[in-house]
């Protein structure tokens, strides 16, 4: 005998849109909603804020509301952000579990990325340095950040890239995308990224995954 599925604790606005996944579909008016889901419309307005704050809908005045397809980075965007309100400190031990997250799915990562990814991979190496070796000296942040999340971007896992995606807002949020470490410093981190590419790009993935690992290091002892 088959076993029912547990009915989630969400609010009647969230179990309507799980029982309706149409992705582009746009939902009833809100008086039609109240209707249906015999509650108030104080109350649905209320469990519509939290859903377009967790990036489930888009609320657009001449529109209406419309279904956004899941991910995980605007939930972790407002839980994390009010962490780092709390406490800076938060921020060194989400990276610490991105870092895990980056070595653990990076074989798998790594096996899906096709040649016109690595093609992208090497155009930001190039972009990077180019910036290092500019008069004056730029800050590759931009392209760290897509360079990290081009390499996991073919992960069937939006949980995964949910945190990943909210790590670089959060890198920004307490300031490390700015010229802080030195260029020697900088020349060592892209180094590695280098190295990474190029791993990838031959095939040695596991040559770079130890430069991924030993990169990682390098946030703890910045300058």
């Amino acid at each position: 005998m088959l076993r029912e599925r547990p009915s989630p604790n969400i609010s009647e606005f969230l179990r309507y849109l799980a029982s309706h996944p149409e992705a582009d579909d746009k939902l009833p008016s809100l008086n039609d909603l109240s209707r249906e889901l015999n509650i108030s419309l104080a109350s649905l307005r209320e469990q519509l804020e939290v859903a377009r704050a967790l990036g489930f809908v888009e609320v657009r005045q001449k529109t209406g509301t419309r279904r956004l397809n899941y991910s995980f980075t605007p939930a972790i965007r407002q839980s994390l952000g009010y962490a780092l309100a709390l406490n800076d400190d938060h921020f060194r031990k989400f990276a610490e579990m991105r870092n895990h997250l980056e070595a653990a799915y990076w074989h798998e990562a790594v096996r899906l990325l096709t040649e016109t990814d690595k093609a992208e991979l090497n155009a930001i190496i190039a972009r990077a340095w180019e910036k290092l070796g500019g008069t004056p000296v730029q800050v590759p942040h931009e392209e760290h950040r897509k360079l990290h999340l081009a390499i996991y971007k073919n992960l069937d896992n939006p949980f995964v890239i949910g945190v990943l995606e909210a790590y670089w807002e959060a890198y920004e949020a307490v300031g490390l995308n700015v010229f802080a470490g030195g260029y020697e410093y900088l020349k060592e981190v892209w180094g590695y990224h280098r190295r990474m590419v190029e791993s990838i790009c031959n095939g040695k993935f596991e040559v770079g995954y130890e430069a991924l690992v030993r990169h990682t290091d390098l946030l703890y002892h910045r300058p």
